[in-house]
C-alpha cells in the first residue's frame, strides 16, 4: 500500500493508488502450467453460451490438488517448508471475529439485502463454524484440503472476464511518525469525521475545495477545527486515506492509531493513471521506483495531482486499536480481504490463489503462487465489481514493500457447507 520513519517520498506506494505495472521481481514458481491456472479457471461446464447470464458466485466442486502442488495447499497455517511461520491462532482468531460479526444485527441486515441464491447468513455460519472445527482438529495443510473436498462446495467469482480470473492487490497500515499539534515542521493535517456531513450539500465539496491545492487551506473552509494530526509530507496523510487506517509514532513518543470515519461522495481516481494519461511517465515498463522518483524530481506536482481526486477520507482516532474492517471487526494480517459488498458475502469464508510477493532469506521479494483461505471483513473505495481483491497484508515497512509490488490474476473461492449437511 519501503521506508516507513523520518524520510520524504522514500515511501511505500500502494498499488492500488499507482494501479499500474508491477516491478519484475523474481519467481519461484515449479508448478505446471495446468496446475497453476487451468484447472482453477472457472469449469467450462459452467460457463453458459451468453455469460451476461453468468451469476457472480458460480458453485462447482472444490479443486483437486495435483500431485506435488504445494501451492494447492494453504502450509502457512501449519508452517511448512516454504511458509516457515505457522499461523493457525491467527486464522482462528480472524474466523471468531466474523463469527461475532454474523451474532450482530449488521450481519441480518447485510444478509437481508444479499440476493446470491444458496448463500444466506445461516450457511454461511454454519460454515464458518463447521470450518473452526475442521481446522482445529487438523495437522497438515493435506488434511484439511481432503476435509474441505469432502464437505464443502465452492462458489467461485465469475471474476472480471467471465473466466473466473480475479484482480488482486494488497493493503497495509502505514507507520509514519506524526504530531498532535501544528509545527513549522508538522503542517499536513489528517481530518476527523465532520459532525454535519450528512447536512452538507450535493455535489460534496471536492478535494480541492476543502484543502486547497497545496493542502494548506483546511482551517478556511469546512475542515476548519477538524484537523485530528499533522504530518510532515504532503503524501502521508494522502495514503492513509488511501489505506483507510494507520499507526502513529508521536513526537511525544507515544503511539496511537487512526482509522476510517467516513468519506465525500466522490469515487477514487488514481494518481499512477493521471501521470500516464498526462504523459508525464509511459505505462511500460514503469515501476514504483520511477514514480517515486518523478515526485522526488517535481515535489511541485504532488500539489497538481493529489487535488485531481476528489475523494475525501475522514478518520478517528483509535487509541491502539488494530485496523477493522467494514464489517467492524478487526483486520488479521493475510488473514483478511476486502470486497465488493454489494456483491461478495460479507464475513464469509473464502480461499485466494495467486501469486504473492515473499521476502526471501537474501531479502529480497520473489512471487510465489499460494492459497490462503482467508476472511471476507472489508471493502475499499477502488475494489468494484467481481474480479476485485485487496489483501490486507498487515503493519509497517515489510507489510508495505510487499502490498507496493502485489497486482496479479488468480482466484477467488467462497466455501459453503453441502446443503444436506
Amino acid at each position: 500500500m519501503q521506508k516507513i520513519l523520518n524520510t520524504t517520498l522514500s515511501l511505500p506506494v500502494f498499488l492500488t493508488i499507482f494501479l499500474l505495472e508491477m516491478p519484475t521481481i523474481k519467481n519461484k514458481d515449479v508448478v505446471s502450467p495446468e496446475c497453476q491456472v487451468t484447472k482453477w479457471d472457472l469449469p467450462v461446464a459452467l460457463k453458459t453460451e451468453n455469460t451476461k447470464n453468468l451469476p457472480v458466485l458460480v458453485q462447482r466442486v472444490p479443486v483437486t490438488c495435483c500431485e506435488n502442488d504445494a501451492s494447492c495447499l494453504d502450509e502457512r497455517i501449519y508452517g511448512g517448508e516454504k511458509d516457515k511461520i505457522a499461523d493457525k491462532k491467527a486464522l482462528l482468531a480472524s474466523i471468531d471475529q466474523s463469527l461475532k460479526y454474523f451474532k450482530s444485527g449488521r450481519a441480518t441486515n447485510a444478509y437481508q439485502r444479499y440476493k446470491i441464491p444458496g448463500i444466506t447468513q445461516d450457511r454461511v455460519y454454519k460454515s464458518l463454524q463447521r470450518f473452526r472445527q475442521i481446522l482445529i482438529s487438523t495437522n497438515s495443510a493435506k488434511e484439511l484440503h481432503a476435509a474441505i473436498e469432502k464437505e464443502f462446495v465452492f462458489y467461485q467469482s465469475v471474476g472480471k472476464d467471465n473466466q473466473g480470473s480475479v484482480l488482486f492487490t494488497a493493503y497495509y497500515e502505514p507507520l509514519y511518525l506524526a504530531s498532535r499539534t501544528p509545527t513549522t515542521e508538522f503542517k499536513y493535517p489528517a481530518y476527523r469525521y465532520p459532525a454535519d456531513l450528512q447536512s452538507w450539500t450535493k455535489p460534496h465539496p471536492t478535494r480541492l475545495e476543502l484543502e486547497g491545492a497545496d493542502g494548506l487551506q483546511g482551517a478556511k473552509g469546512k475542515l476548519k477545527g477538524l484537523e485530528l494530526f499533522w504530518f510532515r509530507d504532503r503524501l502521508e496523510p494522502y495514503i492513509i486515506q488511501i489505506q483507510g487506517s494507520a499507526r502513529l509514532k508521536l513526537t511525544d513518543g507515544k503511539q496511537t492509531t487512526i482509522g476510517y470515519a467516513g468519506n465525500t461522495a466522490y469515487n477514487y481516481k488514481s494518481l499512477g493513471r493521471l501521470l500516464v494519461d498526462d504523459g508525464k511517465l509511459p505505462l511500460e515498463g514503469l515501476t514504483m521506483p520511477i514514480i517515486l522518483d518523478y515526485f522526488q524530481k517535481y515535489p511541485q506536482d504532488l500539489n497538481i495531482y493529489i487535488p485531481r481526486d476528489r475523494s475525501f477520507v475522514f478518520f478517528q482516532e483509535t487509541n491502539g486499536r488494530p485496523a477493522q474492517g467494514s464489517i467492524s471487526v478487526p483486520l488479521t494480517p493475510e488473514r483478511s480481504i476486502a470486497t465488493d459488498k454489494s456483491l461478495m458475502p460479507p464475513g464469509a469464508l473464502a480461499l485466494i490463489r495467486a501469486p504473492f510477493p515473499f521476502v526471501n532469506p537474501q531479502g529480497e521479494l520473489e512471487h510465489r503462487t499460494v492459497s490462503r483461505y482467508v476472511l471476507d471483513q472489508d471493502t475499499g473505495g477502488a475494489i468494484k465489481g467481481a474480479g476485485r481483491v485487496d489483501y490486507f497484508l498487515g503493519t509497517g515497512k515489510i507489510a508495505g514493500d510487499r502490498a507496493g509490488v502485489t497486482v496479479s490474476d488468480g482466484q477467488l473461492f467462497y466455501l459453503l457447507l453441502k446443503a444436506n449437511k
